[in-house]
């Protein structure tokens, strides 16, 4: 699933296409939202929370997508034979004069009044990229952390109530760069420890979202993250891989055994 990073790139790229111009082309191909008339509407801004991205219109109403699994925004040169979208992958076209901006395999739409935002987010906990997060963000993820008792810290990283962006590729790396065992419970950690964790994520996620706008996602190396069986770049220890959350809900957690090991909960060691 795209994690936050993906999602920030993403929802700038839909700005640079989108915003400032009327639509000339609009079709959100999803049941709720079939009958929606945006053409001749104009996109204000393109932003995304956590896994969430927000596409907001002068007309007081926001497109809320969720990419889940396999779902991408391409964006296109309007009148390409790209941009004419005909495939039933297909679920949102949103175009200019200009570009066109095609969403593919989304896996959730919502055409919602822009004021509603805060109620559709309210589950979600504080985005880990946000501009809030160093500040109070930061503090409501640590709150939120507290709670969480004996849950193993590689849970509660995906959990996006505790914060939001984070998925398997950014839990894993955070993991192993503070050489901290993915099963630790939550509650090993004391304040700053989670402090220092989840500045962690952020510092990762935001060095990801820089390299990407010049060079693309894959520029950026993983340490542990689909290394099953490749040698640490650490300690040359060949990469783990262990599960996170029960089923159906299980997903893979990539660690190393020596760096990482059983009992480490000190991230600052």
């Amino acid at each position: 699933m795209p994690e936050g990073d993906v999602l920030r790139l993403t929802a700038e790229r839909l700005e640079q296409a989108l915003r400032g111009s009327p639509l000339v082309r609009a079709e959100l191909r999803w049941p709720s939202a079939a009958g929606a008339d945006l053409v001749g509407r104009t996109v204000t801004s393109c932003t995304a929370y956590g896994k969430h991205l927000l596409t907001r219109f002068d007309d007081g109403r926001t497109l809320h997508t969720h990419l889940r699994m396999d779902g991408s925004w391409r964006v296109e040169a309007t009148g390409g034979r790209a941009a004419a979208a005909r495939r039933p992958e297909v679920r949102a076209v949103l175009a200019t004069s200009r570009w066109t901006c095609v969403g593919w395999r989304l896996g959730m739409l919502d055409l919602l009044r822009t004021h509603d935002e805060p109620h559709l987010l309210a589950h979600l906990g504080p985005d880990v990229l946000g501009a809030e997060f160093p500040g109070a963000g930061i503090t409501e993820g640590i709150r939120r952390m507290q709670d969480q008792g004996s849950r193993p810290l590689c849970d509660v990283l995906l959990d996006q109530g505790v914060v939001a962006g984070l998925g398997t590729i950014w839990m894993a790396e955070t993991l192993h760069a503070l050489s901290l065992w993915p099963w630790t419970p939550a509650d090993a950690l004391d304040d700053p420890a989670r402090r220092r964790l989840l500045t962690t994520a952020r510092r990762l996620m935001g060095r990801s979202v820089d390299v990407g706008r010049s060079r693309g996602l894959q520029a950026v190396p993983r340490a542990v993250h689909g290394r099953l069986g490749r040698p640490c770049h650490r300690c040359r220890t060949p990469v783990a891989v262990g599960q996170a959350n029960e089923p159906p809900y299980e997903r893979p957690v990539f660690w190393c055994p020596t760096c990482q090991p059983r009992g480490a909960t000190d991230p600052d060691r």
